[in-house]
């Protein structure tokens, strides 16, 4: 079932200026997040913690930042642009201690209220704006006159007026020209990280890494492996990123589209599709996410370890020789002889 699409005429503006807002975390989702919703002329607040960079970038954006506690007292709306596995304890010490009936809690990601890791009381509105893409895109895209695509859901509605607030906030962050699409925080946070894990950072990366030692295995350089199987994923990306992937295969050429189309499904197997399975079950089931706090509580061991062995992959050293040379035909100098050539 499509989901509905919502526009700056579908959100109250009004409302939005009616109200304190206090982003709680200054990171790239924060300060985009707070710097759209001042350019659009709501009341903010910053809460971060003093010694910072963070802090002192707030600072030179303009801002005044305060302690959490601080913010939580002055406003009407708290947007938690905290870490995932941060907002439980953070929640509990310096947030659910000051807060009052009538406020609104926003979330950016619906992690922390689908795993129970932050219980709001009853008498507060649970919102989410979660915006389709990185926080520097956001606040890029809205100075550029544009805006992303938000996702936005109520989880809880105490106050009545929880949906025209996300609206609001959404389509002030960007979501008001980029559309903003109505969900839940379930699916929202489920199909985002299954997203994440099973192709944009976990599937599409181990596979360019397979191909990549394939090639090197069977005696081709590793900056022709690089190139085939690594550096030129964006361009195709790109093309689909605009297109779809109808119109990416009708750009590459014939022999690219029929040995992609005819030789993909033999690398995606059912065997395949039964382990996303598998990962989405983990994800759903709050496995993943009861692992991965507790991996942070330990202090990131595991992770510590991926990233080590991830950064020894062969592919690296090939990356950066590689990106040596495109980086040489990026420059004026390159650009000015390739002109006159």
């Amino acid at each position: 079932m499509a989901l509905d699409v919502l526009y700056q005429a579908d959100s109250d503006a009004g409302l939005l200026r009616s109200k304190t807002f206090a982003v709680l975390g200054y990171g790239s989702q924060g300060r985009a997040h707070a710097l759209n919703l001042r350019d659009e002329g709501a009341v903010v607040i910053v809460a971060q913690r003093s010694g910072s960079p963070n802090h002192a970038l707030a600072v030179a954006d303009g801002f005044g930042p305060t302690s959490i506690p601080e913010a939580v007292k002055k406003a009407d709306v708290l947007i938690l642009a905290l870490p995932d596995e941060a907002m439980g304890p953070i929640y509990a010490r310096e947030i659910a201690p000051g807060m009052r009936a009538g406020q609104a809690m926003g979330f950016i990601h619906g992690f922390a209220i689908r795993f129970g890791m932050v219980s709001p009381p009853a008498d507060v509105d649970v919102i989410m704006v979660a915006p389709k893409g990185p926080g520097s895109l956001v606040r890029s895209s809205y100075a550029r006159g544009g805006g992303l695509t938000c996702l936005i859901a109520v989880q809880q509605d105490a106050s009545g007026q929880a949906r025209r607030l996300a609206l609001a906030w959404g389509a002030a962050v960007g979501g008001g020209k980029g559309g903003m699409m109505e969900t839940t925080f379930a699916d929202e946070c489920e199909t985002d990280l299954f997203g994440e894990q099973t192709v944009l950072c976990g599937g599409i990366i181990e596979l360019m890494k397979a191909a990549f030692d394939v090639l090197v295995e069977a005696g081709y350089p590793a900056e022709l492996a690089y190139f085939e199987c690594i550096h030129e994923v964006k361009q195709i990306v790109d093309l689909q990123y605009a297109e779809g992937l109808g119109g990416m295969r009708r750009r590459i050429s014939k022999t690219a589209a029929y040995g992609g189309l005819a030789t993909g499904p033999r690398l995606i197997t059912d065997a395949t599709r039964e382990k996303m399975r598998a990962i989405l079950a983990e994800i759903r089931s709050g496995s993943f996410a009861r692992e991965w706090v507790a991996q942070c509580a330990a202090g990131r061991p595991r992770l510590e370890e991926l990233l080590k062995t991830e950064s020894a992959h062969a592919s690296e050293e090939a990356g950066r020789r590689v990106r040596q040379v495109v980086a040489k035909g990026h420059t004026p100098e390159a650009q000015a002889d390739q002109r006159r050539a």
